[in-house]
């Protein structure tokens, strides 16, 4: 899957430092702050629009769940806004959303 970045600018810096830490000029340390600065952080997602997603697929609760390897009940709990998703599951529901679910299969 591609990175997201900020702008091109990030990109360029970013793939360069990419290089330099593969051939051990860049520690670990000021790779980690080079993906911190560069890389787009995830983008919240509102329960309107878990929702959207889920029925543009054309699935279940318990479906788009096992998708996605979180419960049905979380699910459902994102739909309600009683959560939020967060971390790995924000970037699954942002890769569906922007490829499908057929990324996932």
């Amino acid at each position: 899957m591609p990175k997201l970045y900020k702008d091109d600018l990030s990109a360029a810096i970013h793939e360069l430092a990419e290089d330099l830490h593969r051939h051990d000029a860049l520690g670990k340390q000021t790779m980690r702050e080079f993906d911190a600065s560069c890389l787009c952080k995830a983008e919240s997602l509102t329960p309107e629009e878990i929702r959207t997603i889920r029925k543009r697929e054309n699935v279940s609760q318990p479906v788009f769940a096992r998708y996605l390897n979180v419960s049905k009940n979380l699910v459902s709990d994102w739909e309600r806004g009683v959560k939020k998703p967060g971390g790995p599951s924000l970037r699954l529901l942002a890769v569906v959303r922007d490829k499908g679910l057929g990324v996932l299969a």
